[in-house]
């Protein structure tokens, strides 16, 4: 029987070195590229936008009218409720009208009177009419019955002025509004005397449907305006007609009824250089009050080949606006851009992109002008999936 040779520890340790480095060849590759990194582009195309300005404002009542005592006396009732709506004529306030009414009274009294004397004077002239003929009377006192007739005449007017007089200031011991509207609440109250040497405010009243928005854009925006509508880059939005606005509240929130434009001031404020507009607005709930301040956005042109991209895919730096542009090898560069008005969470583009180009959204940190990526389609919060391949 053959003896089975004993291998020493140093075989053992040469063999097991050897299989680790056959085993260490076959997986020893070299490592490939890295792929080129994911991005999301939006593609520019040109669309038609009507372009419009948010700008600042303040809340007015359409018409104001503040209710003041017309004739001096002591207030006796307050008859409307303060923040109530009323109508042109509604009553509001009693002044103590028996000394007016006492004017009034006497003023009556003497009417009847000069009707009376009338009466008497236009009698005489009848009677000696006849009488002058068949010479019964002499011409002087014919001529004097006609004279007094006159004067009768002329006293009953003045009687009936006199009367039509104290009517107006007893009327004005009843205070009505002047105006429909919501009245404030009351300056005075029972037993204030009023009128007494001035018009006393009262109360005010205010019209609040419809109500003004009064706002301002600066003078060099309107002359921009200006310049590119006459040069037929923008077209007039309203058509000819009213430019249409919109109002953000104060808390944000649209207001759901749009309005109009009424008129832009001919002059520019001196001290703010901006340039003043009026726009109506219905206010049929009356949630819109005077004084409060709010955001109009004004639709101003048209532009028929407008470049907009999202805000987030401008890059902004100390040599100004620049994208990141895919090309169609899928190599990215820096496009230097103007964009200098935004819109509906988008950049106006003026210069610099022409449309089709593959602007990079997200993915800004993976890419690198001159550097290779993997363009996706992105997507905008709330739309819908674009089909496969979009962004290719």
């Amino acid at each position: 029987m053959r003896s089975v040779p004993r291998r020493t520890p140093l075989a053992i340790a040469i063999i097991t070195l050897a299989l680790l480095a056959a085993c260490g060849k076959k997986d020893d590759k070299p490592a490939g590229p890295p792929p080129p990194p994911k991005v999301a582009v939006h593609t520019v195309t040109a669309s038609t936008l009507t372009l419009s300005s948010e700008l600042p404002g303040r809340l007015e009542a359409s018409r104001v009218a503040q209710v003041r005592a017309r004739t001096p006396g002591i207030v006796l009732r307050r008859v409307y409720k303060e923040g109530s709506d009323v109508k042109a004529g509604d009553l509001l306030f009693r002044i103590d009208p028996a000394q007016f009414q006492a004017t009034y009274d006497s003023a009556q009294a003497a009417v009847a009177k000069a009707e009376a004397n009338l009466a008497q004077a236009e009698l005489k002239v009848r009677r000696y009419r006849p009488l002058l003929d068949a010479q019964a009377v002499s011409r002087q006192e014919f001529d004097d019955a006609v004279t007094a007739q006159k004067q009768a005449a002329a006293d009953l007017a003045t009687a009936r002025a006199t009367r039509q007089s104290a009517g107006l200031t007893l009327g004005y011991a009843t205070v009505t509004a002047p105006i429909s509207g919501r009245v404030g609440r009351a300056l005075v109250t029972e037993g204030a005397l009023v009128g007494q040497g001035e018009a006393t405010p009262m109360a005010t009243v205010q019209t609040l449907d419809p109500i003004y928005v009064t706002i301002t854009q600066s003078s060099t925006e309107v002359l921009k305006l200006q310049r590119a509508l006459a040069a037929g880059k923008l077209k007039a939005a309203d058509g000819g007609g009213a430019a249409k606005v919109t109002l953000v509240t104060e808390d944000g929130q649209p207001y759901p009824q749009s309005g109009k434009l009424l008129f832009s001031d001919v002059a520019v404020d001196e001290t703010t250089g901006s340039v003043a507009m009026r726009a109506e607005f219905p206010n049929p709930k009356r949630t819109l009050l005077p004084g409060m301040y709010v955001r109009a956005r004004l639709e101003q042109a048209v532009d028929e080949a407008a470049i907009t991209v999202p805000q987030q895919a401008v890059v902004r730096g100390p040599e100004g606006a620049t994208v990141m542009v895919v090309g169609a090898d899928n190599k990215v560069s820096a496009v230097p851009v103007k964009a200098d008005a935004a819109q509906d969470g988008s950049w106006i583009v003026s210069s610099g992109l022409k449309g089709g180009e593959r602007v990079i959204v997200e993915g800004f940190q993976k890419a690198k002008p001159g550097g290779t990526v993997t363009p996706t389609p992105w997507q905008a919060p709330g739309a819908n999936p674009a089909p496969a391949g979009a962004g290719k």
